[in-house]
């Protein structure tokens, strides 16, 4: 007999890096939400947000938790920086026991971090549930390490929630069943959404006396792109020369900033050159709303500029987002066409595309549904 009570379900949502911040925060939503219309306690849900510290910088943790509305973390694994090893290491270590007390019924890890790797291992092993939001984006580039979490995370997972019909595409080729597979859309528009009011309130333009549409927003952290001397040294005078015609805005990444340093490229005293520190999350989408175009190496600028319909150049030899290129405002470049593509660029001959399907400010509703359904 049906007695009208249900199993209350309890969800871990895992936060490692700034990336992450955006796709967990509606999800903690969602869940808040829909707690608030069940009083019944029977029918709520259990949450525990879970940072790993991965991103442990004030300027690339707190500040995003603050702007997005994310709550304190109940717990944090405070494992800081090291290699991938390491790093995948010391999260599983600290996570585990966690796992072990707590019993979580879900297990919900975003993107493709060290920490979405490690989580999803653990829980393979404890025979936990994962659900792996933005599933199937592939690169099929492994010397990406994220396309090496991407593949294993996505391997393990009991339930993929996919942000367009190529992830679909992707998981199906590489034998993932269909029930499994459930297309949700893209959760980091929906912080996007949530917040874009608000970033258009955002004041940096005015502080670096400088005009909408009259610069070029700049993200480069890769080390495919930052950890070589030669490819960092010139790459930084492609953008000086840039900077003649057009200012450029580089909020600069402790990594890339490590690098500059370590070769000896000087970075001071160049004439509309803005090396700024890393930006909050409203900044950050006040650029790219306001850039004549945005070069990144960034995956989540990809999709917003897409959203927002300003060109963007990514600083890569592939992307596990091919939405953005053949449906929104985003085209691959290198070292040897950047300046014949941002030409391209200032002369409009780049196509601004459209908004991909499921890119709506809805989609963690659907991923709670899926949660719910599954569960």
């Amino acid at each position: 007999m049906n007695t009208g009570k249900h199993k209350v379900l309890k969800i871990f949502v895992i936060a490692g890096a700034r990336p992450n911040f955006m796709k967990v925060a509606p999800i903690i939503r969602q869940i808040q939400a829909y707690n608030s219309n069940y009083p019944n306690a029977d029918n709520r849900l259990e949450y525990r947000l879970i940072h790993t510290g991965q991103h442990y910088d004030e300027k690339m943790s707190d500040v995003f938790f603050a702007e997005l509305g994310i709550p304190a973390p109940d717990i944090n694994l405070s494992v800081g920086s090291g290699s991938h090893a390491v790093q995948t290491a010391n999260v599983m270590t600290k996570f585990e026991p966690i796992c072990e007390q707590e019993k979580p019924d879900w297990v919900v890890v975003v993107g493709d971090v060290n920490s979405t790797l490690a989580c999803t291992l653990v829980c393979a092993k404890l025979g936990i549930k994962v659900a792996h939001v933005e599933a199937g984006l592939r690169s099929y580039d492994r010397e990406m390490p994220e396309e090496i979490n991407r593949i294993v995370t996505d391997a393990l997972a009991d339930l993929l929630l996919t942000p367009s019909a190529d992830a679909d595409e992707n998981l199906i080729k590489e034998g993932i069943p269909q029930s499994k597979i459930k297309l949700v859309g893209n959760v980091m528009i929906d912080s996007l959404v949530a917040n874009l009011e608000k970033a258009r309130t955002s004041q940096i333009l005015a502080r670096l006396g400088l005009e909408k549409k009259k610069f070029v927003y700049v993200t480069l952290h890769r080390p495919s792109n930052v950890d070589n001397q030669k490819e960092l040294t010139l790459l930084i005078d492609a953008l000086k020369q840039v900077a003649q015609n057009l200012p450029v805005v580089f909020p600069m990444h402790p990594r890339t900033r490590k690098m500059c340093e370590q070769f000896n490229i000087r970075l001071d005293n160049i004439e509309k050159f803005y090396i700024i520190e890393p930006l909050g999350y409203h900044d950050s989408v006040f650029l790219t709303d306001t850039a004549r175009f945005v070069l990144t190496d960034s995956g989540g600028l990809q999709e917003e500029s897409t959203y927002l319909k300003t060109p963007c150049l990514t600083l890569r030899p592939s992307t596990e987002r091919p939405i953005t290129l053949t449906l929104g405002s985003n085209k691959l470049t290198n070292l040897e066409n950047l300046v014949s593509d941002i030409n391209e660029v200032l002369n409009n001959a780049i196509d601004l595309g459209e908004i991909p399907p499921f890119w709506d400010g809805v989609t963690s509703s659907r991923i709670l549904n899926a949660l719910i359904e599954a569960g």
